[in-house]
């Protein structure tokens, strides 16, 4: 679905990606992470055609997004972490950008906004900004576009909502469209995605699925010593100490992906040891 082969772009002398590659396939829901300032929000507009890479190839469902061609962008949904929307009611925020959509879907949109409890009567700016992500979300997904790119779309969401969201979410999965969301805040998806992409400074540190995230290290809570010796990654806690090691005994463990994050991004030869054997 997405092929992104020695990507180099940059905001003037400021180099943001130099020889990036990564492909992305449709029935997954991907995780993408990093820092504020790594370039999560650049990769998702250059895959959505809102920049232009100076060098490499980019090839999302068959187009070239830099050519915005009709076909491709009634294909393709990014839902930005900062937007602003004008003081029009529901229903005429479908009549005027739902017929961009041929896939879009009025009822799904309907139970989606039902679901996060938004007030049909108000307009968009009367509105908190967490309404309006949630209006921004339903209309999103309601759309049933092949591809769908979210930056931070938890923020400004409450923890109900939040939960919401992932419900939704996995709900809107199937096995012709990819969802990648991108997020500094890996709490908000640990229970949601399905392979996690962590970005550094540009580069990708770390790209593995779930399925064999948990095939390969061990997430527990230990007090002997021993454990803290052989493992990859620690923390202090009130239980104990918070540890990531290497999987020997193909025992299960609930993965804790903020722990892995630090873990990639403090060690990162240490745990890409671990895949590549």
């Amino acid at each position: 679905m997405i092929n992104i082969s020695n990507l180099h772009f940059s905001y003037g002398p400021q180099k943001v990606f130099s020889g990036l590659s990564l492909q992305l396939q449709a029935g997954h829901i991907y995780g993408l992470l990093g820092k504020n300032g790594t370039g999560k929000s650049t990769l998702l507009r250059t895959m959505a055609g809102l920049l232009f890479p100076q060098k490499g190839k980019i090839d999302v469902l068959g187009f070239n997004p830099g050519k915005r061609s009709p076909d491709f962008l009634q294909q393709v949904f990014i839902l930005p972490e900062e937007f602003q929307l004008p003081d029009i009611s529901l229903e005429q925020l479908l009549k005027y950008h739902s017929v961009f959509y041929p896939g879009f879907n009025r009822k799904q949109f309907e139970k989606y906004i039902t679901e996060f409890e938004i007030p049909a009567i108000s307009t968009l700016q009367q509105m908190s900004y967490g309404q309006k992500k949630k209006v921004l979300i339903s209309f999103c997904l309601a759309c049933n576009t092949s591809l769908v790119l979210m930056d931070e779309p938890t923020n400004g969401l409450d923890i109900l909502s939040k939960s919401q969201f992932r419900k939704v979410i996995a709900g809107a999965l199937d096995e012709n469209r990819c969802i990648v969301i991108s997020t500094h805040q890996v709490k908000d998806l640990e229970s949601l995605i399905d392979r996690i992409t962590i970005l550094d400074e540009g580069q990708i540190l770390f790209d593995e699925t779930i399925e064999v995230i948990a095939r390969k290290l061990l997430f527990k809570i230990s007090f002997d010593q021993e454990d803290l010796k052989d493992a990859i990654y620690t923390e202090s806690s009130l239980r104990g100490h918070a540890l990531i090691a290497v999987n020997n005994t193909s025992d299960e463990s609930k993965l804790d992906l903020e722990m892995l994050y630090k873990a990639v991004i403090l060690h990162r030869e240490k745990i890409n040891s671990v895949f590549k054997a």
